[in-house]
């Protein structure tokens, strides 16, 4: 239970510090991205960088994450400077996918309403 709170803190911690690193960085792109949540592997040795994008194309992506993956070094600097770790784990960023199929299961439930309503009525 304790390794649990102390990984959820380290998450919560490094999520903070991502999103302020980002929003230091001079690349206009990168300083907007939303970060959803940072998953931590066991001993910090990887993390998944969720980041909101459902206003992207395709194109912007995969440049957003091109840039991302050249800022890496930057950003692991500044966690370590910030948080005081000995070690920044490595960074694996995508976007989260997540919103996108909540509203489309929202669709689908109303959908269903609808034609459910049509056969009562």
């Amino acid at each position: 239970m304790d390794k649990n709170i102390r990984k959820e803190r380290a998450q919560s911690l490094l999520k903070e510090l991502l999103q302020e690193a980002l929003s230091s960085l001079s690349d206009m792109r990168l300083n907007n991205l939303s970060i959803v949540e940072v998953f931590c592997s066991k001993g910090k040795y990887n993390a998944e960088v969720f980041i909101y994008g459902d206003t992207f194309n395709k194109e912007e992506r995969s440049q957003i994450l091109a840039g991302l993956k050249k800022a890496e070094g930057i950003l692991k600097q500044y966690v370590l400077n910030a948080s005081g770790w000995y070690r920044c784990p490595k960074f694996n960023f995508c976007f989260d996918e997540t919103i996108k199929k909540a509203q489309n299961l929202d669709e689908i439930f109303s959908t269903i309403a609808k034609e459910s309503t049509k056969d009562k009525g």
